[in-house]
């Protein structure tokens, strides 16, 4: 469970939700398969060659995974716009991993389609790439206007 945060007011979360609707689906198919093994299971005195309903427990127990690791990818963090700078967080041990990135730092930025490249110095030969395929796709806007208005901002 994430901790409430000091001062919400001051900073832009992005989460991975784009990367959590196709695993939400498949979680929802993993349980619809789980119960067709149970419903079926009514069935099998007449066809013998029906899974037994215990099968139902390796579906519903992917599904039950699956559909977690979803809920966390839209309640975790996947990057932090501060006052400080922009705080990236992997998926897995974020506390551990967290990279900050401090606005001093920032020389440019340079926009893809699919990733944003923060550089280092102005020669471009440094810097960090980060993805936006996590990021939904009117989030990614929202994201890209933050750091074109905060790196005019810093100049």
């Amino acid at each position: 469970m994430p901790k409430p945060l000091q001062n919400p007011e001051q900073e832009l979360r992005f989460t991975r939700a784009a990367q959590a609707k196709p695993l939400l689906i498949l979680a929802a198919v993993l349980a619809t398969a789980a119960f067709t093994v149970i419903a079926s299971a009514y069935y099998r005195d007449i066809n013998t060659a029906l899974p037994h309903p215990l099968w139902a427990l390796v579906p519903l127990i992917l599904a039950w995974l699956v559909a977690r690791l979803a809920v966390r990818m839209t309640r975790h963090a996947y990057l932090i716009l501060t006052p400080m700078g922009v705080e990236v967080f992997p998926l897995f041990r974020p506390q551990k991993h967290m990279r900050a990135i401090y606005w001093q730092e920032i020389a440019s930025i340079d926009v893809t389609d699919h990733q944003v490249t923060l550089h280092f110095d102005e020669a471009q030969s440094s810097g960090v790439h980060l993805t936006l395929r996590p990021i939904p796709k009117p989030r990614r806007e929202l994201l890209i206007h933050a750091l074109e208005q905060r790196l005019a901002d810093k100049k």
